[in-house]
């Protein structure tokens, strides 16, 4: 091997070691649901924002909680509701009677790891308030313009829209997720681990124990290295050819184009390109191969693709969609 190409694979592998100890801290309580706390990893590590879609009761809010404490960070937990105001979220201007002055009183926004639960529970005015600090990772609270902290991630959970007294989030918002993850029930034995791990929880007296957070600044190390992944150019265009055929499907099937009304914007394109390097980093690679393309593009357009009404009369998934993409569009090169 390539001396240099060897010292490059070591230090991925000696940087990539703290993924495993989260993921050791956070097993410890959570059981079946590995799938969703890589994905969450690969939103932390990636910069970008993840929802996480299930019934309640799959462990979504505790995992994230979980995952928070492993990090020497903020964390907040906001519990979106029907009657959340917009205020209730980003903040406002208070009256002070001594002084006769407002001053700004910052909302539960600013954080670092913001758990925005059940977030389609709150109507769209409230969901858009996040819209801004998403995206351009500011909040503009009564004019002024306040800046988010450097390592900021909001984790969001919701349940199916189908159950009673939720609301479906915006298409702009919904875009503004790196993944949308969605979360299924867990197998038997998984079942059988969480009903033994919670007696045991019940029995026992839980004692304090002192555990060693992780320093922001591995994450922000993690993020350079992840950026020095390569990725070459038949990658690209195998990245851009499956969003593109997202948009054009009727270049590739008839029966794409009558499934698909809108295809995936830009930022489908740059979200399977950075969550892909950052799966190729987490799995000890410096390079990204198509398996860590197909490993994130069902979590990375599956919410940016909007389905025809035949589609939804047929029952197709855009889970489905997505596997008719990649059976057809092939990797260059």
């Amino acid at each position: 091997m390539n001396p240099d190409i060897k010292a490059i694979t070591e230090k991925v592998e000696k940087e990539a070691t703290f993924v495993e100890n989260i993921l050791k801290e956070v097993s410890k309580v959570i059981v079946g649901q590995d799938y969703m706390i890589e994905r969450l990893l690969i939103g932390l590590l990636s910069n970008g924002h993840i929802l996480l879609e299930g019934v309640p009761g799959l462990a979504k809010t505790l995992t994230v909680n979980t995952l928070s404490k492993a990090i020497k960070t903020k964390f907040q937990r906001i519990q979106f509701t029907p009657d959340l105001l917009p205020a209730d979220l980003i903040g406002t201007l208070i009256y002070n009677q001594k002084d006769g002055a407002f001053t700004t009183k910052k909302g539960p926004i600013f954080s670092n790891l913001v758990l925005a639960d059940e977030i389609n529970r709150s109507p769209a005015k409230v969901q858009s308030a996040l819209l801004e600090a998403m995206e351009e990772r500011q909040v503009s609270v009564a004019g002024s313009t306040y800046k988010m902290e450097p390592l900021f991630m909001v984790m969001a959970t919701q349940n199916p829209v189908e159950q009673e007294g939720t609301y479906p989030l915006p298409e702009a918002q919904m875009d503004r997720f790196l993944m949308h993850v969605t979360i299924d029930y867990p197998d038997d034995n998984s079942e059988l681990k969480i009903m033994r791990l919670n007696r045991a929880e019940q029995k026992s007296v839980k004692k304090s124990e002192k555990k060693e957070k992780l320093s922001p600044q591995v994450v922000f190390d993690a993020r350079k290295e992840i950026e020095g992944i390569t990725i070459t150019e038949n990658m690209e265009k195998y990245i851009v050819d499956i969003v593109s055929a997202s948009r054009y499907p009727e270049k590739y099937s008839e029966q794409l184009a009558n499934w698909i009304e809108y295809g995936a914007s830009p930022r489908g394109t740059i979200a399977i390109d950075r969550s892909a390097r950052t799966h190729a980093w987490m799995n000890g690679n410096e390079f990204v191969t198509p398996d860590d393309v197909r490993a994130v593009v069902h979590d990375c357009l599956r919410h940016r693709l909007i389905l025809s009404y035949e589609a939804n009369a047929e029952g197709v998934t855009a889970d489905k969609v997505i596997d008719e993409l990649l059976k057809l569009v092939a990797v260059v090169g």
